[in-house]
């Protein structure tokens, strides 16, 4: 059996939160391997752990899909001020094939756009992915579980950071499936009184408030914070709000164009004009959403570059979903040339948490060694980009911990799901619930 089949039982997706199933990366051929070990998220440094305590297996990772893919070398992208991480993994490099590429402390440095410029100079074409310019791009819990999978370990647990207003911010393993509140309680608790969380991270992640919501493959981290908080209070806000203050205020400043990590590559994302969208000007919006199609949703226009706190990103959100409702195909200019202000316009990851207000919740998340037991999980059959995973066990089976309980329909894009503890199988329908004997 080959490595790209271990990957697809294993149930291997994107772990960094794209949830690209990876057995399907693990089949192309290309030129080049890429280990995204940026992880510019503010607060979340699960990917830094990962790289500390476990380099031999990401390194291992990246050496089986340069098999699998017959690329002639792996680059692992780390940022230079991580240290500890790039001690570790240069001390598990053994391969020539194989070097570290230094990334600045900038957002979004672990966008995969800028990720292979920054890497290898190359520019993926508008409307395209990595494997365009002959390029496959994992994040490093992703290259974790691939060097687990070659042991035929399917994935039952997940990387986590728990941070924001709780007693112990912490990074640890839980099992797939387990509940936002167990996660939060294993930190020691919430802070305060009324709180939301932010799943995946603040930037790109979904303000949610039901603690019953599971932990899956994707899930980054979980970032806890007052329910005053200012993040809290915007991300609160219904769409018709966000449009309505939009086409009040907005005066086509542009800052957030010209922030625009994308647009500053060289891509046509221009957020300005896309506002023009919500009905202050005369002309069709089709023609201004247009220029949303190579928005990246990184939230760096809405958090950080609006002197008005107004939603450009989310008018972005609304725009593509509008092109794909109406089957509009984009149109715009095809040639990608980077800035000349590119790197004098690349935005300090430092500045951004300043700028969020969340200085005070900016330290290290400790890694825990001890795994969080969860007595109760709770599995969507759907953690992935493609069609759900079909159940197939009952109500009442006993289930062992890494048996397969969800198989990929056929012919379908999907990924295989496992039971993440032992248990009794109590309910199976979108999700799949276990329970401790």
């Amino acid at each position: 059996m080959n490595i790209s089949e271990k990957i697809l039982n294993a149930g291997i997706v994107g772990a960094g939160g794209g949830g690209f199933p990876t057995h399907v990366k693990a089949g192309a051929k290309v030129e080049y391997v890429i280990a995204n070990g940026a992880e510019c998220e503010p607060l979340i440094h699960k990917d830094y752990e990962v790289m500390v305590r476990y380099p031999d297996k990401v390194v291992q990772g990246v050496m089986l899909l340069i098999e699998s893919t017959g690329a002639k070398k792996g680059i692992i992208g780390i940022k230079e001020k991580n240290k500890e991480a790039i001690d570790a993994i240069s001390g598990a490099i053994h391969d020539p094939r194989i070097k570290i590429h230094l990334l600045g402390d900038f957002y979004p440095s672990g966008d995969e756009f800028i990720l292979v410029y920054e890497s290898t100079k190359r520019l993926i074409p508008p409307q395209g992915i990595p494997l365009d310019v002959g390029i496959v791009v994992s994040n490093v819990e992703t290259l974790y579980n691939i060097s687990l999978a070659a042991e035929d370990q399917p994935v039952t647990e997940k990387f986590i950071t728990v941070a924001g207003a709780v007693h112990r911010p912490l990074s640890f393993v839980a099992p797939v499936g387990t509940s936002f509140k167990d996660a939060i309680a294993f930190a020691g608790g919430v802070t305060v009184k009324d709180f939301g969380v932010f799943v995946g991270g603040i930037m790109m992640g979904k303000l949610e408030f039901d603690l019953d919501q599971p932990i899956t493959k994707t899930t980054a981290g979980l970032i806890v914070l007052p329910k005053e908080h200012i993040l809290i209070q915007r991300k609160s806000r219904t769409e018709q709000s966000m449009r309505r203050i939009g086409k009040s205020a907005c005066d086509q400043c542009s800052y957030c164009t010209e922030l625009c990590p994308r647009y500053i590559l060289g891509y046509d994302v221009q957020p300005h004009k896309v506002m023009r969208s919500l009905g202050f000007t005369m002309t069709g919006e089709q023609m201004w959403n247009q220029y949303a199609s190579l928005c990246c949703a990184c939230g760096l226009c809405t958090l950080y570059a609006c002197p008005e706190n107004l939603y450009p990103k989310e008018a972005c959100d609304t725009a593509k979903a509008d092109l794909r409702t109406n089957s509009v195909k984009w149109s715009g200019r095809k040639e990608v040339i980077p800035h000349p202000m590119y790197e004098g316009r690349r935005t300090p990851l430092k500045q951004l948490i300043k700028r969020l207000g969340i200085e005070e919740y900016n330290h290290p998340s400790k890694f825990q060694q001890k795994k969080l037991n969860s007595k109760n999980v709770n599995i969507p059959l759907s953690q992935h980009i493609g069609t759900p995973a079909q159940p197939i066990v009952s109500i009442g089976e006993l289930v062992k911990r890494g048996q397969l309980i969800g198989e990929i329909p056929d012919a379908k894009l999907g990924a295989r799901v496992h039971a993440s503890i032992d248990g009794v199988i109590k309910s199976v329908n979108r999700n799949i619930v276990i329970e401790n004997y």
